[in-house]
């Protein structure tokens, strides 16, 4: 061996030896860290500033990108003692300027009296989606659709190496939050609807973005958003009221949370709205009694943007914003994203010597943002030495951003076998989202909302990937249809004359938060009359949609011939489309949520037994447009030999459920086998299903493969009357794909 590489392997185990003897005994250097600053330097650790507080200009004249105001850097950080800052706030930075940034950061917290780092956090949820030429990967709701989370864990991986690469160590991802309704404009961010894929899902990202520590980079802390609730407002609305009782709070909002702070997960961040009239901010049954006493959570709780001063504008449960830092700090929250002001240090510094918040309160959520710094290595890190963008390999990264975009999309129609299409059919390809960049990612890419789209200068469109795939003198671009007008018939008809096909790409604009909130679920008329008039000419029509959130149709799905469901599949995304659509890749992707039929009656796919019933009280089935985990295929799968090992188990069992998955047809592809379970009489009233485990496999066209699925049967418990998970004595029917049999479990 080299000599070289002997020095290099020495290094290496020096490094992990040196940051695992840190890890070990970070708990003891806080303490005594702890012990030796002021009232003013902990608050000043509790505070969050944005880094347009320490950036040349004033408000809306801040420079872009931001320079760094060395005279304001010096008051917040060491006047102040401010222990973290976040965001980029509408730009996206090169490497070389974050490394500009950050090392003014950590140049004047070596000038503050005790020496403190700062901790720097960002919402890198898809890709390093605040660095230029990073990777963007699919979407959540996208990732949630591969039913894959082996490649979900190593994307996390590669974020982490990157984002870390750009000197940051803590990033605002995955959302926990289950998407329980298509309404709420952060539906995308979500990995769906069941609490058990979301669990599944937001472990394997947790454990991907933490377990970095492989000599390349230095460790990263997860945060997992938004604790608890956010995602299911009565009004659909982002930031509005949600009416959630305690029982199901408990079995589907909390699951994912008290799965992933089991994995190791070291920071959360708080809903920003209210459960049931009372301000997650200021409840001290959901930050203390639950994520402290019952989760047993140990890391650090950070607010999200203003939160703390929303009590009193927005909630209108403290009356002055001193009165709210109180009230909050109080309820257990650890670190304020201020973001904008400097008075929350100085109300809490007034509440502390007013004898309104308990030193030993600040003395608690203090330590723990310090052990956090220490476990991240951030003091003996020199964060900027990295002196280029670190993926693992840009080549590699835009692989599995390819993969996962394609065992992603889902295939929710194919009539009379309409795809893959022929090589030489002649296409023309339209709609609002057919030549649109920004569709393929949505929000949170490369700005808040994600429309800037000079930082993507070689992404393909569906359009330019078509021309590719099929030769531009096959396909045809049809421009001028937005989301709310089209064409005249004349002009679209027009265009499609010397056509037999035409690939309509449906859908949204991006967005995120507050801005995406919609009064109506149905998809807009115009995109509809699209789909009508092409048919109704003739035409073989493709729908292709690009969208964060199922937009109901059901008037005009009849019309379409194939239907291919995209999300919001990242930067590679197009091309995976477009290799569908040909037939070179076979669509394997799955529904994570309930496609509804109708905007006004949606319900999930776990819904009760009374929720499937027709005006005469008969049994009608559960009347979704698709459902959930529904998702076609260019060859045919067959399920045969059901077999579990032990039909009567006990409560503390675990079973495994065996069956053989065969290939049928002539085309490779991967299949998803999703284990239901049926409660078939509970003292609660059971869901029609309820989805316990699955397992992705790869078969070659005539290949057979036998499948096992392990299943503890305490995963089959629900919360019973008593608020608590517990798992009653009876019969429960599994089903995997057209096979089902029963258990009686003692």
């Amino acid at each position: 061996m080299k000599l070289k590489t002997v020095l290099l392997l020495f290094l290496i185990v020096l490094f992990n030896q040196v940051i695992g003897q840190n890890n070990s005994s970070s708990i003891e250097r806080a303490k005594a860290l702890l012990s030796k600053m002021t009232l003013e330097e902990k608050v000043g650790q509790m505070t969050q500033l944005t880094i347009e507080m320490v950036s040349k200009g004033v408000g809306n004249d801040i420079i872009k990108p931001h320079a760094i105001d060395t005279a304001k850097l010096r008051n917040v950080i060491v006047n102040l003692g401010v222990g973290s800052i976040l965001n980029v706030s509408g730009y996206t930075y090169t490497v070389s300027h974050w490394k500009e940034v950050i090392t003014s950061i950590e140049k004047y917290s070596k000038k503050s009296r005790l020496k403190i780092p700062v901790l720097y956090g960002i919402d890198a949820i898809h890709g390093a989606n605040y660095t230029v030429g990073s990777t963007l990967y699919p979407q959540q709701i996208g990732l949630a659709a591969t039913f894959n989370p082996e490649l979900s864990y190593k994307m996390a991986q590669y974020v982490a190496n990157d984002v870390r690469g750009s000197g940051i160590p803590w990033n605002f991802s995955p959302v926990l939050d289950v998407g329980r309704n298509p309404m709420w404009p952060r539906f995308w961010e979500t990995f769906g609807e069941d609490p058990y894929l979301v669990s599944q899902m937001g472990v394997t990202m947790v454990n991907g973005y933490q377990n970095t520590n492989n000599g390349k980079v230095r460790p990263f802390a997860a945060c997992l958003k938004h604790y608890v609730g956010y995602s299911n407002p009565q009004s659909g609305h982002d930031r509005a009221p949600a009416y959630i009782p305690e029982r199901q709070l408990r079995e589907i909002y909390l699951l994912p949370f008290a799965k992933a702070i089991d994995a190791g997960a070291k920071t959360i961040m708080i809903n920003s709205s209210e459960i049931n009239g009372e301000p997650v901010h200021a409840s001290k049954f959901l930050l203390q009694t639950i994520l402290r006493n019952e989760l047993n959570f140990k890391g650090i709780t950070v607010t999200d943007w203003e939160d703390i001063k929303n009590l009193t504008t927005r909630h209108k449960v403290a009356e002055t914003y001193k009165e709210a830092v109180a009230l909050s700090i109080n309820a257990g929250i650890d670190l304020a994203m201020v973001p904008l002001d400097l008075e929350f240090t100085q109300y809490l510094i007034e509440n502390v010597k007013e004898g309104k918040v308990k030193l030993d309160r600040i003395d608690e959520a203090t330590l723990r943002i310090l052990n956090l710094k220490f476990e991240l290595g951030l003091f003996e890190e020199v964060k900027t030495k990295t002196p280029r963008f670190i993926e693992p390999e840009q080549i590699e990264s835009k692989k599995l951003s390819y993969e996962l975009a394609s065992q992603s999309i889902t295939l929710l129609k194919n009539q009379f076998n309409s795809l893959p299409l022929a090589s030489n059919e002649r296409i023309l390809v339209t709609g609002p989202n057919a030549d649109y960049i920004n569709a393929l990612n949505g929000g949170w890419t490369h700005t808040w909302q994600g429309r800037d789209t000079s930082y993507n200068p070689m992404v393909l469109t569906v359009a330019n990937a078509l021309q590719n795939v099929f030769g531009k003198s096959q396909v045809t671009y049809l421009k001028g249809n937005s989301y709310n007008q089209i064409l005249s018939s004349n002009e679209l008809l027009n265009a499609a004359q010397n056509v037999g096909t035409v690939v309509l790409c449906l859908g949204e604009d991006t967005y995120t938060e507050k801005p995406g909130d919609i009064n109506d679920l149905e998809l807009e008329q115009a995109q509809q009359n699209l789909i009508k008039i092409y048919k109704e000419a003739g035409k073989k029509v493709i729908v292709v949609f690009l969208e964060g959130r199922p937009r109901t149709f059901a008037k005009t799905e009849p019309f379409c011939d194939a239907i291919l469901y995209a999300y919001l599949p990242g930067n590679e995304g197009a091309l995976a489309i477009a290799d569908i659509l040909i037939g070179k890749v076979n669509p394997s992707g799955k529904l994570p949520f309930t496609f509804p039929r109708f905007a006004g009656t949606h319900t999930t796919y776990d819904c009760k037994y009374t929720e499937t019933l027709n005006n005469d009280f008969k049994p009608i089935g559960f009347n979704s447009l698709f459902p959930f985990g529904y998702g076609l295929s260019y060859t045919q799968f067959d399920y045969t030999d059901l077999v579990i090992d032990n039909k009567n188990p006990l409560t503390t069992d675990t079973i495994t459920v065996s069956l053989k998955i065969s290939n049928k047809g002539e085309m490779d592809g991967y299949e998803t086998a999703l284990l239901y379970i049926s409660d078939e009489y509970a003292s609660i009233t059971p869901s029609i299903k309820r989805l316990r485990a699955f397992k992705k496999v790869y078969l070659k066209a005539g290949e057979s493969k036998n499948v096992s699925i392990k299943l503890a049967i305490s995963d089959l418990a629900f919360v019973g009357l008593d608020n608590k998970f517990m798992v009653e004595p009876g019969k429960f029917v599994i089903n995997i794909g057209n096979l089902n049999d029963a258990i009686i479990v003692k």
